[in-house]
């Protein structure tokens, strides 16, 4: 598809752009979430927009259309705790909020729940394990999926990997899971900083190979080599190849070597048209919420929120009672106090 010829997007755009684009593609794979692609193609063909969780959906069964989940959720719970302490996250009180929402959400009567490594972290910090011990075996995609607002908050080279390490370690303290919350966050603060794609995912691909080094040792491919060594040749394929290639080669798991790995892809083959790429993730199957989430995040920042249908925007704000562009002015207030000398 040719390139949309869009404007540069301010900061104050990319910003809102981020989090727009994370609740977006948060609620657009809402209804998918967890499912194989095959039934996901047989239920529903291809997302298209934003649907209704159907009533035998494993985590989100009756889910009014645009609903967003645990991905969204997390990450403003996350910026809340980045602008009350000026850029820092003191990991006692982010595991203390993050309890709190679980035992909010159980009495809403949610699935949605808990990841795997954030809720045997947390179990391990009740118990009384150190909060620096709590996240060394904690691989998958939560602190990824909820780090777009430390990329926010910090520009390039101002301590920004060391606000993701101190806002992933109590639950993914661990050289993938640092890694993959690095890439992420590097790609949304370049865009932030006025990046274009290449140079945003250049910043993601050194963050991403930086952060492998952050962290405990558990096996696990690198995430910046997936990426780089399945970058060409994706480009290069077939639509309905491509599609495939990410399901079955690259992944679209919880574990962080796949599910960020497919939404950096996400990223470079979305420059033209950021709402069908976020359809596209949100029909792929597997992890969809937080594959389409993350790739929103990035794509956001580096396109801004006008790049997302508004009715599709609209809708999304409403059903879950959002305000956004309060929060990401916020991070970008933390961001300028961060960057003064």
């Amino acid at each position: 598809m040719p390139h949309l010829h869009r404007p540069r997007p301010s900061q104050e755009e990319a910003a809102i752009g981020a989090l727009t684009g994370l609740a977006l593609g948060d609620a657009l794979g809402m209804p998918t979430q967890s499912l194989p692609r095959a039934r996901i193609r047989d239920r529903f063909g291809r997302i298209e927009g934003l649907l209704d969780g159907p009533d035998d959906q494993p985590i989100a069964p009756g889910m009014p259309a645009g609903s967003i989940t645990d991905d969204t959720e997390q990450a403003l719970l996350l910026a809340e705790l980045v602008i009350a302490g000026d850029g820092q996250v003191d990991p006692h009180r982010f595991a203390e909020a993050l309890i709190a929402w679980e035992q909010d959400m159980i009495r809403r009567g949610s699935r949605d729940l808990l990841g795997p490594s954030t809720k045997v972290a947390l179990e391990k910090l009740q118990a009384g394990v150190p909060v620096e011990e709590t996240g060394r075996f904690g691989t998958t995609n939560g602190a990824a999926m909820r780090i777009a607002p430390v990329g926010i908050a910090h520009a390039p080279g101002t301590g920004l990997l060391e606000a993701v390490v101190t806002a992933s370690e109590v639950t993914h303290r661990t050289g993938l899971g640092i890694s993959g919350a690095a890439a992420v966050a590097a790609t949304v603060s370049a865009a932030v900083d006025g990046a274009d794609t290449d140079q945003a995912l250049d910043s993601a691909v050194s963050a991403a190979a930086q952060g492998a080094h952050l962290g405990n040792w558990v096996a696990g491919a690198s995430i910046p080599d997936r990426f780089t060594a399945f970058r060409a040749p994706l480009r290069a394929m077939a639509p309905r190849e491509r599609d495939a290639f990410l399901y079955d080669v690259v992944g679209t798991s919880v574990q962080s070597q796949e599910s960020v790995v497919a939404a950096l892809l996400l990223v470079d083959l979305g420059r033209s048209d950021p709402f069908a790429t976020l359809c596209l993730a949100a029909s792929l199957g597997g992890d969809t919420d937080t594959v389409a989430a993350m790739a929103g995040a990035m794509l956001g920042a580096l396109h801004g929120p006008e790049a997302f249908p508004s009715t599709a925007v609209q809708q999304v704000l409403e059903v879950n009672r959002l305000d956004l562009a309060p929060v990401a002015r916020q991070l970008l207030a933390v961001r300028a106090g961060a960057t003064r000398p």
